[in-house]
C-alpha cells in the first residue's frame, strides 16, 4: 500500500470525484453533457466520448489534488490515458489524487426490498491488476429502496463478503450501500443500515481499515459513531439525485463526512463550453463541494 496515498486519504481535507458512472446511466450523462444518443452508434463509440469528457475535466487546472483527495473510475477509464500516460499513473503523479476503482458489475434485481450486487467474476484478477496500476482501492454499490430489515441485512452482508478479499488483496473497500433518497422509509431503513454497519465492523481484521460511501442521512450527523470508529478510514457521502446545492447543504451539517458526488460535481458542464468557460464552472462547483467537505 503507498503510504504517502494513505496519508493524504485518512489526514486530507477535501473529497472524492466520482467519475464512475457506467452502464444504463451513461447515455443519460452524455445528454446531460451536450451529447445526444444520436452522436454515437455502439458501445465503443459512446465510452470514446465518456473518456473526452472525462479526460478533460481531469485534465483541467480546477481539478486538482489540493481540493481532491480521490477519484472513482470505472475499468473503461482505468484501461485508457490521459494526457498520454495511463489514467491512475496520472491522477497521482500529476494531479496527486488518489485513484479508486468501481470493481461491482451491476445490481441484482430487487428482493426483499434491495438490490443487491451481481456475482463479480474473476475479482482476484481484476484486484491484482487494479493494484499493478497504482489503485489504491475499490468501490462497489448496493441499493436499498425500502425499510425491510432482511433486506437490509442481507446487503451489509454482501458488501462485508466482498470487502474481505479486497483488503486481503492490500486495497481497501469502498463499501456502497446506498439508500433511495425517494423512499418513505428513508430514515427507518438509515437507521438499520448504521445499526448493521456497527455489527459487520467486527469482521473488519485487525491493523485493516474500510471507507463507506453512504446517503445523506435525514438526521443531521446520524454517521457520527462511524466516523469516530477506528476501523473505517474514511465515511463519504453520495448525492443520490439530490441538486448540488441540496447535496452540498446537507452535508455541510455532517460533520466529518466528506463528499463522493457525481452528477452534483459535474452539474452544468458541457461539450458546448469554451475551455475558460468549463473550468470556472468546474472550479466553482469543486470550492462548493469541498467547503461542504471540510466542516
Amino acid at each position: 500500500m503507498n503510504v504517502d496515498q494513505l496519508d493524504k486519504i485518512r489526514d486530507g481535507r477535501g473529497f472524492f470525484a466520482a467519475l464512475d458512472q457506467s452502464g444504463g446511466s451513461t447515455p443519460r450523462l452524455l445528454a446531460a453533457y451536450g451529447i445526444p444518443e444520436s452522436a454515437y452508434s455502439n458501445d465503443t463509440e459512446m465510452f470514446e466520448f465518456v473518456h473526452q469528457m472525462r479526460s478533460r475535466i481531469m485534465t483541467s487546472p480546477s481539478f486538482e489534488g489540493d481540493r481532491i483527495l480521490g477519484t472513482i473510475l470505472f475499468q473503461n477509464t482505468l484501461d485508457r490515458e490521459v494526457d498520454g500516460q495511463p489514467t491512475a499513473d496520472y491522477l497521482w503523479t500529476v494531479k496527486r489524487i488518489v485513484p479508486f476503482l468501481k470493481v461491482d458489475q451491476g445490481l441484482e434485481p430487487e428482493a426483499d426490498g434491495v438490490q443487491r450486487m451481481r456475482p463479480i467474476p474473476d475479482l482476484d484478477a481484476t484486484l491484482d491488476r487494479a493494484r499493478h496500476l497504482g489503485v489504491f482501492g475499490t468501490k462497489m454499490r448496493s441499493f436499498i429502496k425500502g425499510a425491510d430489515a432482511a433486506g437490509v441485512t442481507a446487503i451489509v452482508e454482501q458488501q462485508f463478503e466482498f470487502a474481505r478479499p479486497i483488503l486481503a488483496a492490500g486495497l481497501v473497500p469502498i463499501l456502497e450501500p446506498e439508500v433511495d433518497i425517494s423512499s418513505p422509509g428513508k430514515a427507518k431503513a438509515e437507521a438499520m443500515l448504521r445499526d448493521e454497519i456497527v455489527t459487520r465492523l467486527a469482521e473488519v481484521p485487525a491493523g485493516q481499515r474500510i471507507m463507506l460511501k453512504l446517503s445523506l442521512p435525514d438526521q443531521d450527523d446520524f454517521y457520527a459513531d462511524l466516523v469516530s470508529d477506528d476501523r473505517v478510514l474514511r465515511v463519504l457521502a453520495l448525492s443520490g439525485g439530490y441538486s448540488r446545492s441540496e447535496a452540498v447543504g446537507r452535508l455541510a451539517r455532517n460533520h466529518g463526512v466528506i463528499a463522493s458526488f457525481a452528477r452534483a460535481l459535474i452539474e452544468g458542464l458541457s461539450s458546448k463550453q469554451s475551455d475558460v468557460e468549463f473550468n470556472a464552472l468546474l472550479h466553482e462547483s469543486v470550492e462548493v463541494v469541498f467547503e461542504a467537505s471540510v466542516t
